[in-house]
């Protein structure tokens, strides 16, 4: 782990230039480029918002919209989404690095992590805007969001290096990446309140580290909640990331040197 994080280091300057190649790649060929890549998921939200505020006169917190409510919640897991989907891929994209003998291959996942933190930054200002607009806040606790931002990319790049090595050895790795996404956004508690949920399963609930990510989101924005009042929730957190993390980088380092074989 600590070569990995030093081999980050050394080539951090090379991680954002090769971050920001993978980022314009997503949108060479586009006529509108970028901006489709803010539309799909502003149009899943009006979705959401039609469907289940609209339709369904859904709303989780009392005198709030159902859009605020949601919008903590659901950005996060677009960063986690597009992450992942793509992470799992990435000794694929960069089989022409993975042969090059002399580059360090333990920065490679970090590019696709990058690479959707930059589109994330965007949304999270969008739902500042969003807050703003609807006259909330500002206030010193959208602060708090930074903590668990670093969680999320914590999450997101165990997972990124597990799934990445996998991937070279085992090809369907990422059509189950895939399938585990999809039920990992109805699983979280991102469209629903946890209160609609019998008690005896709630606990069950925490030992997604997601849940604490979406939970902690809507803490900073809605609830005004600090961390440090979920001792907790925090330590199970921590102790499922961190063996993910830890887990996730041993194993690519493991099977590094076997990788321009399998490509």
């Amino acid at each position: 782990m600590l070569e990995t994080i030093q081999d980050i280091w050394k080539e951090r300057k090379l991680l954002i230039v090769l971050a920001k190649s993978d980022f314009k790649k997503k949108f060479v060929g586009s006529f509108f480029g970028v901006f489709w890549m803010f539309m799909q998921p502003i149009v899943n939200i009006m979705i959401y918002y039609l469907v289940f505020q609209v339709g369904f006169k859904s709303n989780p917190v009392k005198d709030m919209p159902y859009v605020l409510w949601l919008m903590p919640g659901i950005f996060p897991w677009f960063f986690f989404n597009d992450a992942l989907q793509n992470g799992v891929l990435t000794l694929n994209s960069y089989q022409h690095l993975v042969k090059k003998m002399v580059f360090r291959l333990d920065i490679l996942p970090m590019i696709k992590v990058l690479s959707s933190l930059f589109l994330h930054f965007i949304f999270l200002y969008i739902t500042v805007a969003v807050y703003l607009l609807f006259g909330e806040g500002p206030s010193l606790w959208w602060l708090q969001g930074i903590y668990y931002l670093l969680c999320n990319i914590l999450l997101i790049i165990g997972l990124t290096y597990l799934t990445a090595a996998l991937n070279v050895f085992m090809k369907d790795t990422s059509q189950i990446v895939n399938i585990c996404l999809q039920f990992g956004f109805w699983l979280a508690p991102i469209m629903w309140d946890e209160s609609i949920m019998p008690a005896v399963l709630r606990p069950f609930l925490k030992v997604n580290p997601f849940t604490y990510i979406v939970n902690g989101f809507r803490d900073s924005f809605v609830f005004h909640v600090g961390f440090w009042d979920r001792p907790g929730e925090s330590m199970v957190f921590w102790l499922v990331t961190l063996i993910i993390l830890l887990g996730g980088v041993k194993l690519y380092k493991r099977m590094e040197p076997h990788f321009a074989d399998m490509l």
